[in-house]
């Protein structure tokens, strides 16, 4: 006999994962340790760093519970990888694939493989070319420059389950133009930017099959808290009102299953700072959180896992 299968029974199963990790950046001198994220949204003290320590790193997930740092920052660019496996232990450095750069973003796509993308170079170059991650962890050579404006300082995060899109950044002046990554990790062309133009922003993922921009910079001397909300479609929205300290260089990534984190930042020159805001299932942002134990910074990256 087979089974029956009451009517109307959801059968999709996008990977959502209950725990986060923040992890490198700097505050003065450059760092490796990080700070794990509970299902419940409680960042804990430092746990000691693991791997090259650097800045301007880049986060994702993979394997549909575990999780990967690459790029960044340390007395030069790198490519070096760290792998996070689903218990948030940070693994030693892997040898770097691919063009080695800064300012670099990551985000989940087809639900258990990851995509870095975009960055610059020591100088201003920027880069618009992509590195994917399989289901393993390994990263891929660079992809061919995709059609979107080449630029740094950007963010991306995952929505509709399973696909992936970048959006904001710095190519000159800041800007707000979007690209969507399909569920194969094919980079679209861009879209017209919506909401304030900025760089050096955090997205995550929300709701299951949503995502959210926040925070960021104009110029570096401008502060903001706004936030875009992603649709399960990938569209972006309007600018919502900021809540909590504004800052830039920031960092996010999801937690809970379906629920979202924002954390550190800089609030000025070389100012770090360790508060969190956390985002609900619904994509609303919390009043800024007490001071974490974990040690105040800022150019980090975070991602989820578990």
């Amino acid at each position: 006999m087979f089974p029956i299968i009451p009517a109307n029974t959801a059968t999709a199963s996008f990977p959502e994962n209950d725990e986060g990790i923040f992890g490198f950046g700097s505050n003065g001198s450059n760092y490796s340790m990080t700070n794990l994220v509970s299902n419940a949204g409680v960042v804990a003290s430092d746990t000691a760093g693991v791997g090259t320590a650097r800045r301007h790193a880049a986060g994702c997930e993979y394997g549909g519970d575990k999780g990967i740092f690459g790029y960044g920052f340390d007395s030069s660019v790198t490519a070096v990888t760290n792998l996070v496996s689903n218990t948030g232990v940070v693994a030693t450095d892997t040898t770097g694939v691919g063009t080695a750069r800064q300012w670099a973003e990551g985000c989940n796509y087809g639900e258990d493989k990851g995509i870095f993308g975009f960055g610059r170079a020591v100088g201003h170059t920027a880069y618009a070319m992509t590195n994917l991650v399989s289901n393993a962890g390994v990263v891929a050579s660079d992809q061919a420059a995709v059609t979107g404006t080449a630029r740094y300082g950007l963010d991306a995060c995952e929505y509709g389950g399973d696909k992936g899109i970048f959006g904001y950044g710095y190519l000159g002046p800041a800007t707000s133009i979007t690209n969507l990554v399909s569920n194969a990790g094919v980079v679209a062309t861009d879209t017209t930017g919506v909401g304030t133009v900025r760089y050096v922003l955090a997205a995550c993922s929300y709701g299951g099959d949503k995502g959210i921009f926040g925070y960021g910079s104009t110029d570096g001397s401008d502060y903001f808290s706004m936030t875009n909300l992603v649709s399960n479609a990938g569209v972006v929205a309007t600018d919502t009102t900021g809540v909590g300290t504004g800052r830039f260089n920031i960092a996010a990534c999801e937690y809970g299953g379906d629920k979202g984190i924002f954390g550190f930042g800089t609030t000025g020159p070389s100012t770090g700072v360790s508060i969190t805001n956390l985002v609900s299932n619904a994509g609303v942002v919390a009043s800024d959180q007490a001071a974490t134990t974990g040690t105040a910074r800022y150019n980090l990256a975070a991602c989820s896992f578990n």
